[in-house]
């Protein structure tokens, strides 16, 4: 049994499996990416066992504590560890390397798997993501890609990705589109903290002597922020502005916001906090429109009266660099406009 810091584990071979001992709690605020919680302590055992551990005596926490975390043990060997052969090599982690991640390892090691701990645990790995953060995000050669909202950017960059260029898509990371009503039906956002794990993974697979293309954002993403060392490259770098025609813009959004038309009624529910905004009878126009089913003037006049002049107004970004024009979003409109914009790359 080894324990190495985040950083070092990085330089070995793959594991057969991360796994984070953690309770499903902590997991849930953050954790590596790819990891499987196998929790020593659930939420109720942990705070029983803390909870005893203050108010009754150490001893008596820890001795409650070995024989949760032998139960527990005994079922991760016999559901997920069950099927692993001998040579199996697991990394381990708690919030510090401390006592349970130590406790399970011990088992596991017994039997005969090559077990590695962090050191440090869960601490030593979110303090490798901030100085990581601070570490790559000023390398990268970021472009930035805006356009009045339903302009397809998010679609350009998945097209662009597909195509071999290097894509950071925040908006997927974070699962929010961005806008007033870019939740993600059935995909809630990660926590802050998550966020810049998933955020420094994607940057740390980039090759930073290639360009980076980025779709503009705020810097607050539904109920997420941009690091700030991200956002400051984000705010040097050069913009290439999609002009695209409201009325494909319109048509784009009516498709692309399907589970809006398949579930009306929680889109109606959102539609108040734009009352101060747009005035009440705009909102009793869009209600109408939506009733009816009447999904691309909805959208085009949503798109009107309120997106196309927030844009217009709250820009953070400097103005265009680059502007290309793109009439419509089939694949063959977009692959040219992919040429011209990474022609300006060369």
């Amino acid at each position: 049994m080894r324990y190495l810091t985040w950083e070092e584990c990085l330089k070995e071979k793959p594991f057969a499996a991360v796994v984070d001992v953690r309770s499903p709690a902590e997991y849930a605020e953050n954790h590596i990416p790819g990891a499987v919680n196998l929790p020593v302590l659930d939420n109720a055992e942990r705070a029983e066992v803390g909870t005893l551990y203050c108010q009754v005596s150490r001893f008596d926490a820890r001795r409650l504590g070995a024989a949760m975390v032998a139960r527990n043990a005994a079922r991760h060997l016999e559901s997920f560890f069950a099927p692993w052969p001998e040579h199996a090599r697991f990394l381990l982690y708690c919030w510090r390397g401390g006592q349970r991640s130590r406790a399970l390892a011990t088992i596991l090691h017994a039997v005969g798997w090559n077990i590695t701990v962090i050191s440090g645990g869960y601490k030593n790995y979110r303090a490798w993501v901030r100085e990581g953060l601070k570490r790559v995000a000023p390398q990268l050669q970021c472009r930035i890609l805006t356009g009045l909202t339903g302009s397809g950017k998010s679609r350009l960059l998945r097209r662009m990705a597909e195509a071999g260029h290097q894509v950071l898509d925040l908006e997927a990371l974070g699962c929010h589109r961005g806008s007033l009503l870019g939740m993600e039906p059935g995909r809630p956002q990660p926590s802050q903290k998550h966020f810049e794990s998933l955020l420094l993974q994607a940057m740390e697979r980039f090759d930073l002597s290639r360009p980076v293309w980025v779709e503009s954002e705020s810097k607050r993403l539904g109920r997420l922020w941009i690091p700030e060392e991200l956002w400051q490259v984000m705010m040097r770098a050069p913009v290439h502005k999609l002009q695209v025609p409201r009325e494909a813009r319109a048509r784009f959004l009516a498709g692309d916001y399907r589970h809006f038309i398949e579930a009306p009624d929680s889109l109606l529910a959102m539609l108040p906090v734009l009352k101060e905004a747009c005035g009440g009878r705009t909102l009793l126009r869009w209600e109408e429109l939506i009733r009816a089913g009447q999904w691309e003037a909805f959208t085009d006049s949503i798109l009107e009266l309120h997106y196309d002049p927030v844009y217009c107004r709250c820009s953070d970004y400097a103005a265009p660099a680059f502007t290309h024009a793109m009439p419509a979003m089939e694949d063959a409109a977009m692959d040219a406009v992919i040429n011209e914009m990474t022609g300006t790359t060369r």
